[in-house]
């Protein structure tokens, strides 16, 4: 039933059911989360940061990519606790592509130093 009221609409490419939100209060519990996000459609999942580099931030996973751009729609801009939320499509390719970048350094120069190569300085 879902599907069939829905029809043949197109969505962007980087929707997807994941949403990445940063500006959260660092203080707010899953429950809240829950009770915030579960309002535009079953929640498969929910991380909310607990380290100091992923305070303020969480991902949340809906069930169908419909609801998660519902949400992402009337949930970016939404104060909570005087802050306002930043709601993003997760997108993997961007979140990993520092750590790929300083990882692939790593292995250049590890090769580099095995095989007793040296790179001339750029000027």
């Amino acid at each position: 039933m879902a599907m069939s009221k829905r029809g043949n609409v197109r969505l962007p490419p980087e929707v997807n059911r994941i949403l990445y939100i940063k500006n959260l209060p660092y203080k707010i519990t899953p429950e809240e989360m829950y009770d915030i996000f579960g309002k535009y459609g079953a929640i498969r999942q929910i991380r909310v940061g607990n380290t100091p580099e992923t305070k303020g931030t969480a991902f949340v996973v809906y069930e169908d990519i419909f609801d998660a751009k519902n949400a992402c729609d009337h949930l970016s801009g939404f104060n909570v606790c005087n802050r306002y939320l930043v709601v993003l499509y997760y997108q993997a390719n961007k979140s990993f592509k520092k750590v790929d970048t300083e990882k692939k350094k790593q292995d250049l120069d590890q090769m580099k130093q095995k095989y007793g190569l040296s790179t001339p300085e750029m000027k």
